[in-house]
């Protein structure tokens, strides 16, 4: 059963709960100051008036609601089988990500979207050449492509 059901707590507990932690902050802000100086005085201070400012906006229920919710899914881990088994898929899933990109970069198990664009680059790699380099010399399809790029700018008169 979480805890956060178990009991409720109302405004005047987190009020001195904001209080003792701001204390506690003012106590390490003075001896701060009193060993390392003014400006490691006043940077305590500073910390010391977050638990107030944290209760007075209502954001000190949300912390410890998302400690509470971080202690709780901490419990699940340990003892859910379930959870476990979540973690095993994941770690699955994730290897099988990276095995596909290894796979991907060294041109295994991909389909050709282009004819020859495979066959050139195991020819490259067979031959010492570093894989994915486009060769210096122009392909009919380069030409082709400036062949279409040059009819283009005649018809825009450039």
């Amino acid at each position: 059963m979480p805890l956060a059901t178990a009991s409720t707590i109302d405004d005047t507990t987190w009020a001195a709960l904001a209080l003792i932690l701001t204390i506690l902050g003012a106590v390490y802000a003075w001896f701060s100051w009193r060993n390392r100086g003014l400006a490691a005085g006043l940077r305590g201070v500073s910390w010391a008036l977050l638990p107030v400012a944290a209760w007075l906006t209502g954001t000190l229920k949300l912390i410890a609601g998302i400690v509470q919710d971080i202690i709780n899914w901490a419990a699940k881990l340990v003892f859910s089988p379930v959870v476990w088994l979540g973690i095993v898929v994941a770690g699955v899933a994730a290897a099988l990500w990276i095995l596909s990109g290894v796979m991907r970069a060294r041109g295994i198990g991909v389909r050709e979207q282009e004819p020859g664009v495979r066959s050139a680059r195991k020819k490259e790699v067979s031959a010492g050449k570093p894989a994915g380099k486009k060769p210096a010399t122009r392909s009919d399809d380069d030409i082709e492509d400036l062949d279409d790029i040059e009819a283009i700018l005649k018809r825009h008169g450039i």
